[in-house]
């Protein structure tokens, strides 16, 4: 009588135990995974030990002053950054609140029905082309598009409601709109990507109960879908900000690299990307020391703007997605 279960018995089933090469080749994908993983830590470590070996007599001889002064003059060795500090964070911010925005709702317009499949690739790849554009080009593009359209506008803002803070100066070529808008468009690509991958990711189920309990289409994305993946889509606002803050090409090309505090939002203003970028060609010892100072705190903003995002995204899934 022949054995129905002859076949699961034998040593090729997909049923049966894993074989020495599979645990062998379990073991060095662990260890290679785990190697990798190392080989980033150690790879940081050196880079901040490089860097901060550097920037050490800098900051014996500068202290926090280098941080609160707003004077960068080489020949007087007189260095500060509080105002390039001020423009990373300020144009990282409206780039944010830009790219931000339109990426979210073009990650809900890609993923949410509003179009055919095959036409939603078409716009997803159009987006997705976006990040293989050279930062110079961005440049070139907003210094000869971005500014002479945004000018007239602008200068309108400043002659009726100059009182305001924001409109307080007039847009003569080169400052702070002109960069947060092409930096907007710069990060717009990521922040979209990793959004639709969030939103992807709600179960459909959950969107059938929204509708089951007679939520519209809008109702369900507002108030179940995206809350569900705010977890995904504050990771993706985190990158975007972090990628925001050390672009340099672009900003360097279009912030007006000018040592000044403003709330205008058409004043020219400088980076600390933008002033790493434009200083070492010709800096000297001093000035490298200086500048090397700098690159520390911008690596420590850098730092303290992922470990905020992850606190926020912590807490989101425990508020959203009821996760421990």
């Amino acid at each position: 009588m022949l054995n129905p279960f002859a076949k699961a018995d034998t040593v090729d089933s997909i049923s049966g135990p894993p074989s020495q090469f599979d645990y062998g080749w379990d073991r060095t994908f662990q260890f290679l995974a785990l190697a990798g993983a190392w080989m980033i830590l150690i790879l940081v470590v050196f880079i901040l030990w490089e860097i901060g070996g550097q920037a050490l007599p800098a900051m014996r001889d500068y202290g926090l002053s280098f941080i609160t002064s707003t004077t960068w003059d080489a020949n007087k060795s007189q260095f500060g950054i509080l105002p390039q500090i001020w423009g990373t964070l300020y144009s990282s911010i409206l780039a944010l609140l830009i790219g931000g925005f339109f990426g979210i709702a073009v990650a809900i317009f890609l993923t949410q029905d509003f179009l055919q499949p095959s036409l939603a690739a078409v716009f997803r790849t159009i987006v997705e082309l976006l990040a293989a554009i050279p930062s110079v080009v961005y440049g070139l593009w907003g210094i000869y598009v971005v500014i002479p359209a945004l000018r007239p506008l602008a200068n309108w803002l400043h002659e009726t409601l100059g009182w305001i803070p924001l409109f307080g100066t007039s847009l003569s070529g080169p400052g702070m709109m002109p960069a947060a808008i092409v930096l907007a468009i710069m990060i717009l690509p990521t922040i979209t990507a990793i959004s639709q991958d969030a939103l992807r990711l709600v179960p459909y189920k959950i969107k059938e109960a929204a509708y089951g309990m007679g939520t519209t289409h809008w109702e369900a994305i507002l108030k179940v879908i995206v809350p569900t993946a705010s977890a995904g889509i504050f990771g993706a606002l985190v990158l975007g900000f972090g990628r925001a803050l050390g672009e340099t090409m672009a900003l360097a090309m279009l912030i007006g690299n000018s040592n000044q505090i403003s709330l205008s939002l058409f004043s020219p203003a400088n980076t600390l990307a933008s002033l790493l970028a434009s200083s070492f060609p010709e800096a000297g010892q001093t000035e490298i020391k200086a500048l090397m100072y700098a690159a520390m705190v911008l690596l420590a903003i850098t730092l303290l703007v992922n470990l905020m995002g992850t606190a926020i995204m912590t807490y989101t899934s425990k508020k959203f997605e009821g996760k421990k």
